[in-house]
């Protein structure tokens, strides 16, 4: 039986998912599996018997990967689940930069009881008039989910598309528009595109990418799009922008106590993947992810350990082990299972950065003893028997 803990509420249609072999627990220390949205991580203890961690979207910030690295637990996220719907969130900023509707909206209450409201309707108007977005430069900054489908929604739109991704995906290139126009200098982005959306991760080389330098770049008038992540954007640069207008519009799905009130930024509440689709596909993917591994052991769309997938085990038994990826961990592996006198049947060994994997398909019951010795080399941090 294995216990899964949801830090949130999860979608049903995802809970659904998991048959008699599981049971949902209140309590994180008697978990093997959790499943997470916003909820902070960083300050819990972890507790021995948990394997896995899948959050049901695609940032990962909440969670302590390098901690759950070394401890054996494979962090799951769901990427592309909610892609849909921040996709047509970003459209709707697009619309609302380029046609002053909120502003429109606002001052419609400010006269709506006045019995004269469609004369001043009419004489007013003139002041909330903008522009359209057919004809217009789109730079899209990274060309994965989301990307891509931004990129082809404007294009079919009338915009013209630059993207920009140096480390776009096969699937990704794919699927995007042969009408985008894929930059390699992301400067070229900066100076040719009347409006910039960015779609890349968190990572110290891309906080703070959207700065005063990168700002000085762009054509007068520009405006950014950021339903990433908040801290993509330097919220002081960006405010100095807006008030020489440098930047015509800042919209974002982050707001925080600086961006909230400033002049220019149409800020939206985290609204992104907000829709009951993406809660439902995020909730579906990360209920699949975990029992895809607690079951079979294979790894699909983690962020600190490598993608394995080694089927189904077709074998007598099946051994799995997170460890450190440094020489000669399979030597001592297979030389365990050779003193035993084990025959593997199969074998696959994926590493990513600091920490590998290793799956054994062996021709003879898996036993405890076997699993402490594996456990006793210098470098192991998690040893499961899958069958």
């Amino acid at each position: 039986m294995y216990k899964v803990n949801c830090l949130n509420p999860i979608a049903n249609v995802g809970l659904d998912l998991f048959d008699n072999q599981y049971e949902t627990v209140k309590e994180l220390n008697q978990a093997d599996a959790v499943l997470v949205r916003s909820a902070a991580m960083h300050d819990l203890e972890l507790p021995e018997t948990l394997k896995a961690i899948a959050r049901a979207g695609a940032g990962v910030n909440n969670i302590p990967l390098e901690e759950c690295a070394k401890k054996g637990i494979v962090v799951f996220n769901t990427p592309g689940a909610n892609a849909n719907g921040v996709k047509e969130l970003v459209i709707a900023g697009l619309m609302l930069a380029a046609r002053d509707v909120v502003g429109g909206i606002n001052w419609v209450q400010t006269v709506k009881e006045d019995e004269n409201v469609a004369k001043l309707v009419e004489k007013q108007k003139s002041q909330f008039a903008g522009t359209e977005i057919q004809g217009k430069k789109l730079g899209v900054i990274g060309l994965g989910a989301i990307g891509v489908l931004v990129a082809n929604a404007a294009n079919r739109l009338g915009m013209q598309v630059y993207g920009c991704d140096p480390y776009i995906s096969v699937d990704a290139a794919w699927n995007l528009s042969r009408d985008i126009t894929h930059v390699k200098n992301i400067e070229d982005i900066y100076r040719e595109c009347d409006y910039i959306t960015v779609h890349v991760p968190l990572l110290d080389n891309t906080k703070g990418m959207i700065n005063k330098d990168t700002i000085a770049l762009m054509k007068n008038g520009v405006v950014v799009l950021n339903f990433a992540r908040d801290l993509l954007v330097n919220d002081n640069d960006i405010e100095e922008a807006l008030q020489s207008g440098k930047v015509k519009k800042y919209v974002t799905d982050f707001p925080n106590a600086k961006t909230a009130g400033m002049a220019g930024v149409i800020a939206l509440p985290h609204l992104g993947a907000s829709t009951e689709e993406s809660e439902d596909n995020c909730a579906v993917m990360a209920v699949k992810e975990i029992r895809d591994y607690l079951e079979n052991g294979n790894i699909k769309n983690s962020v600190n350990y490598p993608a394995c997938d080694a089927g189904v085990c077709t074998s007598v038994s099946r051994i799995t082990v997170n460890h450190r990826n440094i020489p000669n961990m399979i030597t001592q592996f297979t030389g365990v299972l050779s003193e035993e006198n084990i025959n593997i049947s199969n074998m696959i060994n994926k590493s990513k950065g600091e920490f590998a994997y290793t799956v054994f398909d062996i021709e003879v019951t898996a036993t405890k003893e076997i699993v402490e010795k594996i456990e006793a080399i210098q470098g192991v941090l998690k040893v499961r028997i899958i069958k």
